[in-house]
């Protein structure tokens, strides 16, 4: 070798370790999907289907964090102090789709529920309906926008359906919802079309001086939150299923509706808030997810990444696919729609529907169930949206003249707002956020572990962190190689490979100054930072600095990273959102792990790997750790204490502060993600003097924080 640059683009040929992490994701994900196929065919039994269904419901929602409680006292409300998995402001798992459980009476007609405060902004005419434009608070002081659609052809007292969008910048009002929701109207159904998060006139990124090419919206949006939730153990999802829930309350308050014919539909994004409709409230009479039900495994293996709503932490451990979302939904009318050129594989989709008829067959009503697809890539097509038309009609009854025309022709944007501004977050001074949300659990989290004395709080803090490290995690010989690179600007240089586990190899330059003796033993110094060994220019300089300083230092490539970093798809940034490496922390977060903790067990691996090296003096083991990669340190270091001084360099201060900024860097995010984190420690906490007198905090120093 004879430049930096040169050994950064070094490719060894013992072994081709960028398939590595993936095949290791993918084989534990292939066998809990199979685990989880076994499961649902040894149901046989009406009682066993309904056993299942329960346990379906139950486990997503805990899954996703629970429901929001809009009656939650955040200055009464207690939270976990022992890292047990509860969410702080969630409400009971049972009975939040009855609506009993709002306070309703039984009695018809309108019905008042004191936490919607719905309103209606205005009224503006289609050709043979009437849109009311209504806002209501799922949470207070959290807005949801959305259109009413009244045919003028209709029942005294009708069925209406839910529509949910799907990523479409415009939401509600994007023209082609529009024409779907219009073959809805034409049929006598009334519609209430919802913005989701992030959509339409609920960006809540926008304000008045940001230009409109720089908005932050849809899946960004989404991600970022997602991102941020997950360290309190949550999912993004649990507040799409809320907003869709009060939704349904709405419709239920509304005396032009039959509250016991309501449906719902949406495709892609709106497919899946569809699917979770289905599993979490018990009131929707019939459904129609369009172009999202699929089978994951095919998925997963067509290298498709999903929005963070739509990754539900833990469920593939448990054998879940999305058959248990129908099985949920059995035997009540569910028409699956599906198109044949679309990124969720067809055969995927007939698989899953093909498999879960005989629980509508157990359940006694086997004609259900059925399945439309069209020829088209991914869209709620004409004819997807004609046959769920027919199909609300029949299974809600709907009583009107079926010859009744009308002219299907989108509305202009502007005429649908509920907004003057089209914006909540610039009309609604008190409108709050998911950021909000977050930032007052983080605070009532902090709180409830500041009242643990100080032992407690970290002994369970450690526990917690070995549970989640060592999981899952199948240890073997370390079998270290070494192979000489020879001499680079002053610094004798070896690559390094042992394995951190079964099946995936971790590695690292050793730099020492050229021309010592042969044969002395040095101290050694881990580097942990982005990039690993494909990022050495840029630390070039300390590098040398400390070999000259006498000691060795240690570049580390942990799982996925530098010469181990997985073949890229769809030609995306590895490290962006939606990149290879955001697939597989996705993947690991299914499974109940996590990127974050499978590399902070390679951290400890390393330092029983350097334990090898011939030339390392012994003692504890220092470690420089730059960037946010730093995390995989920090933790590490309250598990083992051979890991010496921790130098950290632009480290991430604090989760709290990272789980509710405006702001976000998205490169590498999903790789530090550690959920539910937040539960049992934050950073500074790590600070404060053990009880056991191992000296964490005299092993600290800090430069700089993110």
């Amino acid at each position: 070798m004879n430049s930096v640059q040169e050994l950064e683009q070094y490719i060894c040929t013992l072994y081709d370790t960028r398939d590595q992490l993936k095949t290791h994701v993918f084989d534990r994900s292939d066998a809990a999907f199979a685990a989880g196929d076994a499961m649902r065919d040894a149901i046989v039994t009406p009682e066993a289907a309904r056993v299942r269904q329960v346990e379906i419901r139950e486990a997503f929602l805990r899954s996703i964090g629970g429901l929001p409680d809009v009656s939650a006292n955040p200055e009464t409300e207690e939270g976990p102090t022992t890292g047990e998995d509860k969410s702080l402001d969630s409400a009971p798992l049972k009975g939040r789709s009855i609506r009993t459980a709002r306070g309703f009476g039984e009695a018809s007609g309108v019905r008042s529920d004191p936490f919607l405060k719905g309103r209606t902004t205005g009224v503006t005419r289609g050709a043979g309906f009437q849109v009311e434009k209504v806002v209501f608070e799922s949470s207070p002081g959290y807005y949801v926008t959305s259109n009413l659609y009244l045919p003028d052809h209709r029942e005294e007292r009708s069925a209406a359906i839910l529509f949910l969008s799907g990523h479409e910048f415009e939401g509600k009002h994007n023209a082609y919802y529009q024409r779907v929701i219009q073959q809805f109207v034409r049929a006598g159904l009334i519609v209430m079309a919802i913005d989701p998060i992030g959509q339409g006139e609920r960006l809540s990124f926008c304000n008045s001086e940001e230009k409109e090419g720089s908005r932050i919206w849809g899946t960004q949006e989404h991600q970022q939150c997602g991102f941020q939730c997950h360290w309190l153990g949550d999912s993004i999802a649990r507040y799409f299923v809320h907003d869709a829930m009060r939704a349904v309350d709405y419709l239920c308050e509304r005396p032009e509706v039959d509250e016991a014919r309501i449906g719902v539909t949406g495709n892609s994004g709106g497919g899946t808030q569809t699917a979770m409709m289905m599993v979490c409230d018990e009131r929707i009479a019939a459904a129609a997810p369009a172009t999202f039900i699929m089978n994951r495994q095919l998925y997963m293996h067509a290298g498709g990444v999903q929005d963070a709503e739509q990754v539900w932490p833990g469920l593939t451990r448990l054998g879940y696919d999305h058959e248990d979302l129908l099985i949920a939904f059995a035997p009540k009318p569910l028409l699956v729609l599906a198109v044949e050129y679309d990124f969720f594989p067809i055969e995927g989709t007939r698989r899953t529907v093909d498999r879960s008829r005989r629980f509508w067959e157990l359940l006694g009503h086997p004609d259900h169930v059925q399945l439309v697809t069209d020829a088209s890539t991914h869209r709620y097509t004409d004819r997807l949206a004609e046959a769920a038309a027919a199909f609300f009609v029949q299974h809600l009854q709907v009583r009107v003249n079926a010859a009744y025309e009308m002219k299907i022709e989108a509305l202009p944007s502007e005429n649908l707002w509920c907004c003057s501004s089209g914006q909540v977050y610039r009309d609604y001074a008190d409108a709050r956020s998911i950021r909000n949300f977050n930032e007052d659990r983080c605070d009532r989290l902090a709180q409830a572990r500041s009242l643990l004395p100080t032992q407690q709080r970290q002994d369970q803090a450690r526990k917690w962190l070995q549970e989640r490290i060592y999981a899952f995690r199948k240890p073997c010989e370390l079998n270290p190689r070494v192979i000489r690179l020879g001499v680079v600007e002053g610094l004798e240089a070896d690559y390094r490979l042992w394995w951190s586990q079964e099946g995936i190899m971790n590695s690292g330059y050793v730099f020492r100054l050229a021309g010592g003796a042969v044969g002395r033993k040095q101290p050694l110094t881990v580097a942990v930072w982005r990039g690993g060994t494909r990022r050495l220019k840029e630390h070039w300089e300390w590098i040398q600095e400390t070999c000259r300083s006498g000691c060795a230092v240690l570049v580390l490539n942990t799982s996925g990273v530098g010469p181990h970093e997985p073949y890229p798809i769809y030609g995306k940034p590895a490290h962006s959102y939606f990149g290879v490496l955001h697939k597989l922390a996705d993947d690991l977060i299914w499974l109940g792990d996590s990127l974050a903790a499978l590399r902070t067990f390679d951290v400890l691996r390393c330092v029983e790997a350097v334990s090898h090296f011939d030339e390392w003096q012994g003692g504890v083991i220092p470690f420089y750790a730059v960037g946010r990669e730093g995390l995989y340190v920090q933790l590490a270091a309250v598990i083992d204490p051979g890991i010496g001084q921790v130098k950290a360099v632009d480290s991430l201060s604090s989760i709290s502060k990272l789980a509710s900024a405006r702001q976000l860097e998205e490169e590498g995010a999903m790789s530090v993600v550690f959920p539910g984190m937040l539960k049992v420690l934050d950073l500074p906490e790590l600070n404060e003097p053990q009880g056991d007198d191992r000296g964490q905090r005299e092993r600290k120093e800090v430069e700089g924080h993110e």
